[in-house]
């Protein structure tokens, strides 16, 4: 068992069942992504579109890939004809775009709202307010090839873990209060490689998990 295989293997032990593991394979080679496939992992996350892309047509074609990153509304077509699900969402523009690229392959794709949690003015996402206008939005309705089927959040890059418990929190609150009202929302992205325990604990039903699974990224290219 290689180290990539040791890993996996030990984060999937300790994820609870119904929580769902993304593999956060961005800036590594197919060949550490093919030691995780071996072992059993089929979703990948990346957070290129371009990187994707090229990841996805050399791989085996039942891997579910996620995209996770920030995405420009230009550069939706080159991953539309197979990206799954969609982590980032954070405008009306932008799902109608991902919309009309998606009608185009015959596809339906799956986004989650990205709700705006951390206290930093780099991350991007939507209010509690703005997210809930969308859901209502008559025009979002009518959109046949997006399925929102939930939110995502990231935390404060801080060390401060009740900082980071208290951001969890807040977006799991706002799910379970929103839940009722729009039942197809069954997601709740939180939860990275130093966090995912607790955002486990706090609600997450799905984990983004990158160098604890393949080790440090690496930033050169």
């Amino acid at each position: 068992m290689n180290d990539i295989e040791k890993k996996l293997h030990e984060i999937k032990t300790s994820i609870p069942e119904g929580v769902t593991l993304v593999a956060v394979s961005k800036t590594k080679p197919v060949s550490d992504l093919m030691n995780a496939y071996d072992a059993g992992q089929r979703i990948f996350g990346e957070n290129k579109i371009q990187e994707m892309t090229e990841k996805w047509e050399t791989m085996p074609k039942d891997i579910s890939w996620h995209m996770i990153g920030h995405v420009q509304t230009n550069k939706v077509k080159y991953m539309a004809p197979f990206v799954d699900l969609i982590h980032a969402v954070d405008s009306y523009k932008l799902l109608k775009e991902i919309n009309k690229q998606a009608k185009k392959h015959n596809r339906t794709i799956n986004c989650l709202l990205q709700i705006k949690i951390a206290k930093e003015e780099s991350k991007f996402g939507l209010s509690e307010q703005d997210a809930i206008a969308l859901l209502n939005n008559e025009e979002v309705k009518n959109l046949t090839n997006v399925n929102i089927q939930g939110l995502m959040g990231m935390a404060t890059f801080t060390n401060d873990e009740q900082q980071i418990q208290d951001e969890f929190r807040k977006i799991a609150t706002f799910f379970e209060n929103i839940k009722t009202k729009y039942p197809q929302l069954k997601t709740l992205s939180i939860g990275m490689s130093g966090d995912y325990k607790m955002a486990i604990d706090c609600g997450s039903t799905m984990v983004r998990i990158g160098s604890s699974i393949f080790g440090a990224r690496n930033y050169q290219h």
